[in-house]
């Protein structure tokens, strides 16, 4: 059976950290029931981030409130992997395609942490600091890390409120490429507040960015402002996906795996709205449409899985359980929603 026909793992992480109902992981097979998974996981589990090896389906790896964890049979059983500070959520993992036994993690307070043994062992990258421009009643989170296949030694880090950062030597060294955003915050559109004391807060707000072969070297990132791109991390250029999308706020963007044309990023009016869409891209970024044609989200649109191997299969989880996916490339949707009480999504893969 080939990985294309094979059926679909669908991973969703819920943290659950206002609600306090229902957090965890959980798992939907095929056309299965959702199922969460537990053997080996805290009690409870608050899951922010999952990340599927990019060789080997069965393994996935996934960051909680206590560190990372690992599973080596597609999520039946979890394992903590040697991390050497507690007290740290760990909000972001991500694997170097070109070496798979190299992995960063980031947390929250800031920090990022590398692996070169598969997750076996880790070490903090004592230079991974950011300035401190926005005053939140939380501590900043790291929340997405993208390796640049091209240049595996460069990593990008998207920081929720914190801006970006950029390593161009595996994380020993760290560049912040936060000054054009905070510039960008004069334009009056961009300016946002909502619970600190300056009105470059939105632009701070950083939800993830990825990087395409498409566009060697060039980051685009999902901001609570807007999409932004930028080629070198000193200026950024304001996408304007409100020509395209009545809803701007930015959670996720990813680039197809079949296809680095193609873009797909998670709109929403907020971080907690009554509304949410997918828009998809075939020009790297230049012009944009929905993608997730017939789809009523009851909240804010958190995340996209897509198919490693299947580019017709695609996923978008809202923030309160609605788990939409087609398997035809947008053509028709589903709609799996996941059981009662679960709330505070934060993280979606596929395998």
């Amino acid at each position: 059976m080939t990985n294309a026909s094979r059926a679909s793992r669908v991973y969703v992480g819920v943290g659950q950290w206002t609600s306090g109902k229902r957090p965890g992981i959980f798992r939907r097979v095929g056309n299965g029931e959702w199922e969460q998974l537990s053997k080996g996981l805290p009690e409870p589990a608050h899951v922010q981030a999952i990340t599927v090896h990019p060789t080997n389906a069965d393994i996935i790896y996934i960051g909680t409130q206590d560190g990372p964890y690992r599973s080596r049979d597609g999520g039946d059983a979890w394992e903590r992997l040697a991390f050497p500070e507690r007290g740290l959520q760990v909000w972001s993992i991500a694997v170097d395609p070109t070496n798979p036994r190299r992995l960063y993690a980031g947390t929250s307070p800031v920090g990022v942490f590398r692996s070169d043994d598969g997750g076996d062992t880790w070490r903090r990258l004592s230079n991974a600091v950011q300035q401190e421009r926005v005053k939140m009643p939380f501590a900043c989170r790291v929340m997405r890390l993208a390796i640049d296949a091209s240049r595996p030694e460069t990593v990008w880090a998207a920081l929720e409120v914190g801006g970006i950062m950029r390593s161009d030597d595996g994380g020993e060294s760290w560049t912040d490429c936060s000054a054009d955003l905070v510039k960008l915050a004069e334009r009056p559109q961009l300016k946002s507040r909502i619970v600190s004391d300056t009105e470059i807060e939105g632009m701070l707000d950083v939800h993830a960015v990825a990087l395409t072969p498409a566009k060697p070297g060039t980051a685009f990132a999902a901001i609570r402002m807007g999409l932004f791109t930028s080629g070198d991390g000193a200026r950024w250029r304001d996408m304007e996906v409100g020509r395209f999308s009545p809803l701007t706020y930015g959670r996720d963007i990813r680039v197809s795996p079949q296809d680095p044309r193609v873009m797909y990023a998670c709109l929403s009016p907020a971080a907690r709205s009554q509304d949410g869409s997918l828009y998809r891209s075939d020009d790297v970024g230049e012009t944009w449409k929905r993608f997730d044609h017939g789809v009523k989200a009851e909240t804010t649109m958190m995340a996209v899985a897509l198919h490693p191997s299947d580019a017709d299969r695609v996923y978008c989880v809202s923030r309160t359980g609605q788990v939409f996916g087609t398997d035809d490339g947008g053509r028709s949707w589903r709609e799996h929603r996941l059981p009662d009480g679960v709330e505070d999504i934060y993280a979606l893969a596929c395998a």
